[in-house]
């Protein structure tokens, strides 16, 4: 089954649910030929929230669908033979949150959360694993045949798991990036959609990049969620599909495989340390 949920003119909408289960898939072959079967640890603070559980129930979902054990740990006294430690953010106002992530040895840390392993990643480090949104749109850009070398591309938002890691890596592979934030201005954001071959964007702002806001066969990445009118929406207006070459909806886009590619990293490191 192809992972792409509609055809568009010359382009193609990503399902990034059957895009995960094929990765999931992947991941579980490799699992199953390891000695000892690979734990995932998922700290979460003590106050969770109905989201927090959300979350947590689609990882423990995916951490079967890849072959791992799975459980959740309220303290940071993680067991010494997992394979992995994760830790579901946002964590609550008043954790220190990088102290929390730093906590995390490099060698189980699956969603590159910690400054060691942020570091060895923004290095460019062979062996280093790719934060799992940067996977995620490793593996669409691949699937799409897009050619990242050379092209200008445009990042929307600077934060840590989706803006600040995606300039990173599209520079390391060779594009022109131009990172646009809160704090660009409406003028600077519309010159530089204009002149964009890749968009990624992570800003959380509903329906702020409109078709005319963007040149035909671009490939647009929507890895931003916000709620609007009581739905989950992302920041491409969903018409600017027609103009693309490679569309991301939000939801299920960017985010099962995301989720797919943090457990894809669990197990390589199961496999590492094995």
């Amino acid at each position: 089954m192809s992972p792409v949920r509609n055809q568009i003119s010359n382009g193609v909408i990503i399902d990034g649910r059957i895009m995960a289960k094929e990765i999931l898939a992947h991941a579980k072959a490799r699992a199953e030929t390891l000695a000892r079967r690979p734990s995932v640890v998922a700290y979460v603070a003590s106050n969770e929230t109905p989201a927090t559980r959300s979350y947590l129930k689609i990882k423990e979902r995916s951490a079967a669908e890849a072959g791992c054990d799975f459980e959740v740990a309220r303290s940071l006294e993680f067991p010494p033979d997992a394979s992995a430690v994760i830790v579901q953010l946002p964590l609550p106002n008043g954790v220190d949150t990088k102290e929390i992530c730093n906590s995390i040895l490099i060698e189980k840390d699956a969603d590159v959360l910690s400054t060691a392993a942020r570091e060895k990643f923004e290095r460019g480090d062979t062996d280093a694993l790719l934060p799992p949104v940067v996977g995620a749109v490793k593996e669409i850009l691949k699937f799409g045949n897009v050619e990242v070398k050379g092209k200008q591309a445009v990042v929307i938002g600077a934060g840590f798991l989706v803006g600040a890691p995606m300039a990173t890596w599209l520079r390391q592979q060779g594009a022109e990036v131009k990172v646009l934030t809160i704090e660009s201005s409406q003028e600077d954001l519309v010159a530089a959609l204009a002149k964009a071959d890749i968009i990624v964007s992570g800003a959380g702002s509903p329906h702020l990049i409109k078709p005319e806001m963007i040149q035909q066969g671009l490939a647009l990445i929507d890895a931003g969620t916000s709620e609007s009118s009581g739905k989950i929406v992302g920041d491409a207006d969903p018409s600017c599909a027609a103009k693309c070459s490679l569309f991301t909806p939000v939801p299920g886009g960017v985010g099962p495989i995301a989720v797919a590619m943090l457990f894809e990293n669990a197990v390589i490191l199961a496999e590492r340390k094995n």
